[in-house]
């Protein structure tokens, strides 16, 4: 798995799109690794994956976990007045 510090990614985020394309790449936070970026493709793999091996209840139960996690991230946006 290649590394990038989140500020070279944002630098140079098309280099992060081409080297994710190829393989997982761990963005870096003063040191310790806080994202992985991978390609639609294994994303879509992962997804699939993870679909077949859950059943219809857990499926279920999985969604609304997801919409948890998505207003759980929206709260822990900082406001745009930060100092």
């Amino acid at each position: 798995m290649h590394r990038m510090s989140a500020r070279d990614a944002k630098n140079g985020f098309g280099r992060l799109i081409d080297l994710a394309r190829a393989e997982p790449v761990a963005i870096e936070k003063y040191g310790r690794s806080v994202v992985v970026v991978i390609a639609v493709e294994e994303y879509e793999r992962l997804s699939d994956k993870a679909a077949t091996r859950l059943p219809a209840s857990k499926a279920k139960e999985s969604e609304g976990d997801k919409e948890l996690v998505s207003k759980e991230k929206r709260s822990l946006k900082p406001s745009k007045n930060v100092i």
